[in-house]
């Protein structure tokens, strides 16, 4: 908390021309707030893509509502907007478009759809600094978004952190007093809350690196550019798709395999000191703590 804190709060919010950004200590905390903050809970049911980091579902089932997975959109790998309206019931509260790997979601869609049920939208922008949809960033949607700030994100700090931004008033001030033990003043407790604040030095350090974000992004731009050059005439290889009124920040450059073993693929690059990771390895449908 304090001055270098509600400088970086400042910022980020200015960037993304939304009222309030609340810092927190992760981005699963973001996630997890913004539910706490709308009600969300047990009886409820939230809509999210099967593709993605298993905190999206964890936030839901922490809250006690249930997760429905959605399949993706085999070019974009987001949710697929399409399958949604088929998963609705008198039970749904929320959509989460995710938008992995620095690729927006069919925002357009997954609004209009929200709109017809009277469902709040949440997106998880945690890998999508930066991104845009149609000339508008990401995380400025729907009623709230999360960002994540750890070390491997495009805007990363030293550690952990992560931010949540809306523009809704009441909810800015809920998820401040839940962010901080249920207080607006020390020692005065309004609300049960917990402890998810994000250090200081967190803010310092991305307040500083805040101010390079549009530079690295771009340059992040040119290397998949690059890359999607270079790979374009080798078979069996699917580069990452963008599509054409979208911005995409490549927080991951994602390609599929088709005729060889990705495992061997893998081994070999890593000879030649290029790292690589699958993401993800199991859907959340297949996890053994979604069995049920």
């Amino acid at each position: 908390m304090g001055s270098f804190t509600e400088e970086f709060e400042r910022s980020f919010a200015k960037l993304h021309n939304v009222k309030y950004c609340i810092t927190v200590s992760l981005g699963t905390s973001a996630l997890y707030l913004i539910f706490k903050a709308l009600g969300i809970r047990e009886g409820n049911e939230v809509i999210i893509p099967v593709n993605t980091f298993i905190a999206t579902a964890e936030v839901i089932s922490l809250n006690g509502a249930k997760p429905v997975f959605v399949d993706i959109d085999e070019k974009t790998y987001n949710i697929d907007s399409k399958l949604i309206e088929n998963c609705i019931t008198p039970n749904t509260k929320a959509i989460i478009p995710v938008h992995l790997y620095g690729q927006p979601a069919e925002m357009d869609d997954i609004l209009k759809i929200a709109k017809k049920y009277n469902l709040y939208v949440i997106e998880d922008a945690c890998q999508a600094h930066l991104t845009e949809y149609k000339g508008r960033k990401v995380g400025t949607f729907g009623i709230a978004s999360a960002f994540s700030f750890y070390s491997a994100k495009n805007l990363g700090a030293y550690g952990e952190g992560g931010a949540i931004v809306t523009s809704d008033d009441e909810l800015a001030e809920k998820i401040r007093m839940l962010r901080d033990h249920g207080s607006k003043q020390k020692y005065y407790h309004e609300i049960i809350g917990e402890n998810f604040r994000m250090s200081a030095l967190q803010a310092a350090i991305l307040s500083v690196k805040l101010k390079h974000l549009k530079e690295w992004t771009e340059r992040r731009r040119s290397i998949a550019y690059l890359y999607n050059q270079l790979l374009s005439e080798v078979d069996g290889i699917i580069t990452p798709y963008e599509l054409l009124y979208v911005k995409h920040v490549y927080h991951l450059y994602v390609v599929r395999i088709l005729n060889k073993s990705r495992d061997e693929v893998r081994k070999k690059l890593l000879e030649m000191g290029i790292q690589t990771g699958i993401h993800y390895p199991i859907p959340l449908h297949l996890q053994k703590a979604y069995k049920s």
